[in-house]
C-alpha cells in the first residue's frame, strides 16, 4: 500500500493568543482527498446530499419512481435512550410517502452484515415508535448495503431479503421492511443496465452513461469544495491525535479505544471502523470486530 506524508495546519487557542502548529501525518494514497472515489464513506455521503442524484440513484437501484426525497438530518444518529447503544446511519432519507431509506457503502466483508441490517432496521422502527407512532404506522423501510464484494458468494448483482413463510414461500409476512445487498462485482441476476452502470461506477470509477457521468462530475465538484476538504482532513487529523493519546497512555487498549472513538465521532460506519482498526493495528477482521465492539457506543 503506497502512502504519502501530508502536512496539516492546526490552530490552538491559549487564552487570547493563538498558535498554529504544523502536523505531519502519513496517509494511504487512496485516502488522499484528491484520490477519493465514491466508494469512500465520506465521499458517498456528500454525493448523496445532492437530492437529484440521490433520488436518481435510488430509482435506478430499486427500479421505482420517487416524487421527491427529504433529509431528516445530514447524518442520522438514532439514540433511543441515554443508556442504549446508538446507531449512526451514513445516508438516511424519506420519500413523499414516508418510506425510509438507509443506504450504506461497504468495502470490507466482516461476515456480520446480515445482523447489521437487522439492527439498523430495528433501530429505524424504534425511532418511529419513540416519536409516538402506532405499530400500524411504522414506515416502509429499505436498508441498502452497496458492497464492493460479494457478501453471499453467489455471483449475484443484487440480493433482496423480505420475510416470508418457510413452509410456503407464497405467503409473505408483509411487515414493510426489506434488506438489499448490491454486489459491484456481480455477474448473475436480472437487473437493469442503469443499475449495472451505477455498480460498475462505484467499483471502478468509470462512467458509462449520462447518470454516472453526473455522479463523476459531482465527485469532482466535491473535491473542489475547500470546506469539505478541510472537514475530511480534520477527521484524519483527529484520528492521529486519538492514536497519539493512546500511545501516551502506554496502553494498546488506549490506542484502540481512541481510534474507535474518533471513527465514531467523525461518522464512519461500524464496518469502515472495523476495516480501519484492522489496518492500523494489524488485526484480522475478526479480531478487529471484537476490539471495535468493546468500544463502539
Amino acid at each position: 500500500m503506497h502512502k504519502k506524508i501530508v502536512y496539516l495546519k492546526q490552530r490552538e487557542v491559549h487564552g487570547v493568543s493563538q498558535q498554529e502548529n504544523t502536523i505531519k501525518i502519513t496517509i494511504p494514497e487512496e485516502q488522499l482527498w484528491e484520490n477519493l472515489k465514491i466508494s469512500n464513506d465520506f465521499m458517498f455521503a456528500k454525493v448523496m446530499r445532492n437530492p437529484e442524484l440521490c433520488k436518481g440513484m435510488l430509482e435506478r437501484l430499486l427500479d421505482i419512481q420517487i416524487d421527491h426525497i427529504e433529509y431528516p438530518e445530514e447524518q442520522k444518529v438514532i439514540d433511543i435512550s441515554k443508556d442504549s447503544k446508538s446507531v449512526r446511519l451514513d445516508v438516511y432519507l424519506k420519500d413523499e410517502k414516508g418510506t425510509v431509506y438507509n443506504v450504506e457503502i461497504q468495502t470490507t466483508n466482516s461476515k456480520n452484515l446480515p445482523k447489521r441490517t437487522r439492527y439498523y432496521a430495528g433501530m429505524i422502527d424504534l425511532n418511529a415508535i419513540e416519536k409516538g407512532a402506532d405499530y400500524s404506522e411504522l414506515p416502509q423501510s429499505f436498508v441498502i448495503f452497496i458492497c464492493t464484494f460479494d457478501a453471499f458468494g453467489k455471483g449475484r448483482w443484487r440480493y433482496t431479503f423480505e420475510n416470508m413463510c418457510k413452509e410456503d414461500n407464497d405467503v409473505l409476512l408483509e411487515d414493510g421492511t426489506a434488506k438489499i445487498f448490491f454486489n459491484t462485482d456481480g455477474t448473475k441476476g436480472n437487473i437493469s443496465e442503469d443499475t449495472k452502470n451505477i455498480l460498475k461506477f462505484i467499483a471502478n470509477n468509470t462512467a458509462e452513461d449520462d447518470f454516472t457521468e453526473k455522479l463523476a462530475q459531482e465527485v469532482q465538484k466535491i473535491k473542489e469544495n475547500k470546506e469539505w476538504q478541510v472537514e475530511y482532513m480534520t477527521l484524519l487529523m483527529r484520528e492521529r491525535e486519538k492514536y497519539k493519546e493512546g500511545i501516551t497512555d502506554g496502553m494498546a487498549e488506549g490506542e484502540i479505544k481512541g481510534a474507535v472513538e474518533t471513527y465514531e465521532e467523525v461518522g464512519f460506519s461500524f464496518q469502515e471502523t472495523v476495516k480501519r482498526v484492522a489496518e492500523k493495528f494489524g488485526f484480522s477482521l475478526q479480531q478487529s470486530e471484537e476490539a471495535v465492539n468493546k468500544h463502539w457506543m
